[in-house]
């Protein structure tokens, strides 16, 4: 019997010590979830331009980058596809910066100009917690993003559906 019990404290003690090896400290962590979301986008360049976005955000799970898009609807419509890096500030919350493209052409400009042109996208993600519910808002700033020459720079925000 005692054998028995010396047996079972063995174990129980390297199992243990087996655990604590798993166990790390809590950090933030990117805030997780793809997502779908549709909001208001305002334009400043071209005089003010009002209009509406559709974004979309593709969460990678094991690196804390985002693909994201945005479809900008004012006076004319443009996609700006991005690649993020996000930056975990809690576990509900990430700000980011993204670098990727405006998709624009016409005569007539969108809420981040006519024409195609490199751009760069800081933003914020917050999940609302116990929900599939995300708020996002982001700038967008448009190189180059006229004909004529000229910077483009547009905020939009709105309310997303997790995935």
């Amino acid at each position: 019997m005692k054998c028995l019990q010396y047996l079972v404290s063995v174990i129980l003690a390297g199992s243990l010590l087996g655990f604590t090896q798993f166990v790390q400290p809590a950090k933030a962590q990117v805030a997780y979830g793809s997502y779908v979301g549709v909001g208001p986008t305002v334009g400043f360049s071209d005089g003010v331009q009002a209009g509406g976005v559709l974004a979309f955000r593709y969460k990678l799970l094991k690196v804390p980058v985002s693909f994201r898009a945005q479809a900008l609807i004012g006076q004319s419509t443009a996609v700006v596809p991005t690649v993020s890096y996000d930056f975990p500030i809690n576990w509900q919350t990430d700000a980011y910066l993204g670098a990727g493209v405006v998709l624009a052409g016409g005569s007539t400009p969108s809420p981040v100009g006519n024409q195609i042109s490199f751009a760069l996208q800081p933003g914020v993600d917050y999940i609302i917690p116990n929900s599939n519910t995300v708020i996002f808002g982001n700038a967008i700033i448009a190189f180059d993003a006229f004909r004529d020459g000229g910077t483009a720079f547009a905020v939009q925000g709105g309310v997303g559906l997790r995935f």
